[in-house]
């Protein structure tokens, strides 16, 4: 396939991502904390598709970003009080919470009974999310190598891999949003990142 670069300020970047998401293909765009790639998360060869182009085992879950709050009720079985005050108090922002995923989402998404779902804060990823919904999102990197804060780091190594990069210059953050297990009695972090333990036990006292 060839891989096209389209500047994220172009008057019809949006409407041409959300082409390429329906159309079942793979589109990289920058976040708050590294440059995501995204597909379609309600089927299951979309999904699929992030694996492949990332050359990753599927063994592992794929995170959902939405744009808005409604969009929760079309991915996650509930949504408890605790994971409530979290989104309330860091999103949009780097803060991936874990909770029960619907059961109509494919398997391969998450195998498990989870998912994980985040708010970016940043206005090209939100502009998207907000005009197609949630998206099935991962770092837009080859499985183990460096993650990706321009579109040209991008391009480096997913050419030929992606459909589409927009292209929304340096990423701010360049590090992984916290992941925090919002499932378990006792608070986890499942993944560190920009929002420490402290900080997001501090927001729930």
């Amino acid at each position: 396939m060839k891989t096209e670069i389209l500047r994220a300020d172009h008057p019809s970047a949006i409407s041409h991502a959300i082409d390429v998401l329906q159309h079942d293909g793979l589109v990289a765009f920058p976040t708050d904390t590294v440059y995501g790639l995204a597909a379609l998360p309600f089927k299951g060869e979309c999904v699929e598709g992030l694996f492949s182009a990332k050359g990753r085992n599927n063994a592992r879950a794929i995170a959902v970003l939405i744009g808005d709050y409604p969009d929760l009720k079309r991915i996650v079985d509930q949504f408890d009080e605790k994971s409530l005050r979290l989104a309330h108090h860091f999103w949009p922002g780097p803060l991936t919470l874990v909770v029960p995923k619907l059961p109509a989402l494919p398997e391969i998404l998450s195998p498990d009974g989870t998912i994980g779902v985040r708010m970016p804060d940043h206005p090209v990823a939100l502009a998207l999310l907000r005009r197609i919904g949630p998206l099935a999102v991962t770092s837009a990197n080859i499985s183990g190598q460096e993650n990706t804060n321009t579109a040209e780091e991008v391009n480096k190594q997913l050419n030929g891999r992606v459909h589409l990069i927009l292209d929304g210059g340096r990423t701010s953050g360049g590090v992984p949003s916290t992941v925090v297990d919002c499932i378990s009695s006792s608070l986890t972090i499942l993944r560190e990142g920009p929002i420490t333990l402290e900080v997001i036990k501090a927001a729930l006292a």
